[in-house]
């Protein structure tokens, strides 16, 4: 890919940053060709920051990193289009994009499994996530099951809102165990998906 670094003056182009997941454009910044660079060395989006006057890894403070997933160079080989997977909010308002959108797919779930690993790293204290997440694996299976048993109780009576809440509960948690064991719930839906196939 040939990026035109040279055709302004201060060697900086555009680099719009788009939602791999979601196609929500999260926000504009500056890329250089060190920036470039160091974006497809460290694969976490670096522009250059016109008022720093230095390279800046989007979330080096904040922790909210975008990892890189493709670019593309528009015609004039002048502007960048950055698909990436944002680790939490954008903005530094704590906004999901700069333009205050909402990033999530329609599907909450997906939104909801990012949350969760934003929160295992928090402390203990904190949140009731990485409370669990410290007690271990066992622990997390150990609810899963839990939350499982309370579901199948609620599935044959009539309540139809503590059955719903018991989903909930039971799913969350699930998303729970998938995270610790290292996946996500679209590692599922794809073996769904082969099956159907068959």
């Amino acid at each position: 890919m040939k990026i035109d670094f040279g055709k302004y003056s201060d060697g900086l182009v555009p680099a719009v940053i788009q939602d791999v997941d979601t196609d929500k454009v999260l926000m504009l910044g500056f890329m250089n060709e060190e920036a470039w660079n160091e974006t497809m060395q460290s694969g976490r989006v670096t522009f250059y920051s016109r008022t720093k006057k230095r390279l800046w890894t989007k979330g080096e403070e904040s922790g909210n990193f975008l990892e890189l997933k493709s670019a593309a160079v528009d015609c004039d080989n002048d502007t960048l289009l950055i698909k990436a997977h944002p680790l939490g909010p954008v903005c530094h308002t704590g906004a999901d994009t700069c333009w205050n959108e909402k990033n999530h797919k329609q599907d909450f779930i997906y939104y909801l499994e990012d949350i969760i690993e934003l929160r295992k790293k928090v402390s203990p204290e904190e949140s009731y996530i990485s409370k669990l997440f410290h007690k271990g694996i066992n622990k997390i299976a150990q609810k899963v099951g839990e939350e499982a048993v309370e579901t199948v109780i609620e599935a044959k009576d009539n309540n139809d809102d503590l059955f719903l809440n018991e989903s909930a509960d039971l799913l969350f948690h699930y998303l729970l165990l998938l995270n610790a064991k290292g996946y996500r719930l679209k590692d599922v839906a794809e073996i769904l998906q082969k099956r159907h196939a068959r």
